[in-house]
């Protein structure tokens, strides 16, 4: 927090709201891409604007990635889907060390082929929407976030001048997320357990530049309008810093998490196997450990769909092996209460859904974590010697 604080205090600062003072022919704009870093609120990248003018003094970095930190609301608005992001501007000299020297994150600018009047027409838009009343809008992690808005900046001002020619991409949402989290199983998990159906599809080719670096690819890739002929986009590309050694992207870890999961159920499934030839298949408390487990993630996920304005937590086929209704299954377990046929009814229900889940788990429209599989099937294991108890 006392890093987000100092990142807050250096990024900020106060601009007149009045008339921007005019460009000169010398003044340029760079997309600034800053690259994902460990933090996780750095973890996918980070993009603004630079507009750079020797003769005017000018050297501002537009930041449409600010939020305010010191909300007590912050984490509950953000779990619900209605937290509001804003543009501020900043020195950039400052905003620089900060992601230089602090956050070691590599800085790379590419700086914008566009003419005078273009300039000018950008600086316009972006002093506008700097003014308190213009600057906060609703964030969205996928849609609308510090990336989409300078795409949809250079959209507005530039209209017919601007072609991105960039391909459709072969990825889904989650594909392309995949690997910023490589070397974050737990972190991969919760994304894979939280995030439904809506992002296995996949992205236009406008869409995929919600990432920073995609957007720089596109950038790359796109051409502009000078006066009678199409230019690329990118005039320049300069790499302000980049640590050495330093990689793009993380290197995936090795599965630990997956393997630990899989040797869970082999203990699990093998201790059902003995008990079942001692004819002792009871084991309540671990039972409701499992089942209550299996039921917290459930209802958490439920929740996520129907109680947040997130549109990319609904239609989630966790919830086909996650059952809520498990905590129900749970508490009875933990007072060691033998299965009534209203509950036989629903383990061999859920039991059988199930089961076809975890055996079709990587064919499902939806994906689903390897590590989760496993799960699903001593979850299956277990319905099903509680179906057998007496």
């Amino acid at each position: 927090m006392c890093r987000l604080l100092l990142s807050l205090l250096l990024l900020i600062m106060a601009l007149p709201t009045t008339a921007r003072p005019p460009l000169s022919d010398s003044a340029r704009v760079a997309l600034v891409t800053i690259l994902p870093g460990r933090s996780l609120y750095a973890a996918f990248g980070h993009s603004a604007l630079r507009v750079y003018d020797p003769v005017q003094g000018i050297d501002w970095l537009f930041n449409y990635g600010t939020f305010d930190f010191s909300d007590p609301w912050f984490i509950p608005k953000f779990i619900y889907g209605q937290l509001d992001y804003f543009l501020s501007v900043s020195d950039y000299a400052r905003a620089v060390q900060f992601y230089r020297d602090v956050e070691r994150r590599p800085i790379v600018e590419q700086w914008l082929n566009l003419s005078p009047a273009q300039r000018d027409t950008l600086m316009d838009f972006l002093m506008w929407n700097a003014r308190p009343e213009n600057r906060t809008y609703r964030y969205d992690f996928l849609f609308d976030n510090c990336s989409t808005r300078i795409r949809d900046v250079l959209e507005r001002t530039l209209g017919s001048a601007l072609r991105f020619t960039h391909a459709t991409p072969a990825a889904t949402f989650r594909q392309m997320l995949d690997p910023y989290v490589a070397d974050r199983p737990l972190l991969q998990l919760g994304f894979y357990l939280a995030l439904g159906q809506r992002v296995d599809r996949l992205p236009t080719a406008r869409e995929i530049m919600f990432l920073p670096l995609d957007l720089k690819s596109a950038f790359d890739q796109a051409q502009v309008l000078r006066d009678t002929a199409w230019l690329p986009l990118v005039a320049r590309t300069d790499t302000v810093f980049w640590p050495e050694g330093h990689r793009p992207l993380p290197e995936p870890t090795w599965p630990w998490l997956t393997v630990l999961s899989w040797l869970l159920f082999a203990a699990g499934a093998g201790a059902t196997g003995i008990a079942w030839q001692r004819g002792q298949l009871s084991s309540f408390r671990l039972d409701a450990l499992l089942f209550g487990a299996v039921g917290l993630i459930g209802l958490l996920l439920l929740l996520l769909w129907i109680a947040t304005i997130h549109t990319v937590t609904a239609w989630n086929w966790n919830l086909l092996w996650a059952w809520p209704l498990h905590l129900l299954v749970a508490i009875r377990l933990w007072h060691r209460r033998r299965p009534d046929r209203l509950e036989r009814i629903y383990l061999f229900v859920t039991g059988l859904l199930t089961l076809l889940l975890a055996l079709g788990w990587f064919f499902w429209p939806q994906a689903l974590h390897p590590a989760l599989q496993p799960i699903a099937l001593l979850l299956v294991v277990r319905t099903a010697a509680r179906l057998h108890v007496r």
